[in-house]
């Protein structure tokens, strides 16, 4: 999965938080919807990022045992991968624009 631009990288993590909290109750204090601004999207994302990690580990710890099938495992696992690739990219993303506007002539 490339990511060529800040939008597709902050769709693709509202898409992951989504996808994994499954919510859509307004924030704190407005009528918006979780992730509509840069604050609640990168802490859904974080949030989506921790719980795709220890959903992997669970199940691969459940796998040792004999617990788990190991396509839930390997489907955990990639889901994982790509949730922390997501996680990547906006952080690179965040990080050059900052880098930007730290640049610009005041």
């Amino acid at each position: 999965m490339a990511i060529t631009s800040f939008t597709d990288a902050i769709a693709a993590y509202a898409n992951a938080a989504k996808s994994v909290t499954g919510e859509s109750k307004p924030a704190e204090g407005g009528d918006t919807a979780i992730g509509t601004d840069f604050a609640s999207l990168l802490k859904d994302g974080a949030k989506a990022a921790i719980d795709a990690g220890k959903k992997s580990e669970e199940l691969s710890a459940q796998a040792l045992t004999g617990k788990a099938d190991i396509s839930e495992v390997v489907a955990a696992v990639n889901n994982a991968d790509l949730t922390l690739q997501t996680v990547v990219a906006v952080r690179d993303k965040v990080i050059a624009a900052y880098n930007q506007i730290i640049q610009m002539p005041i």
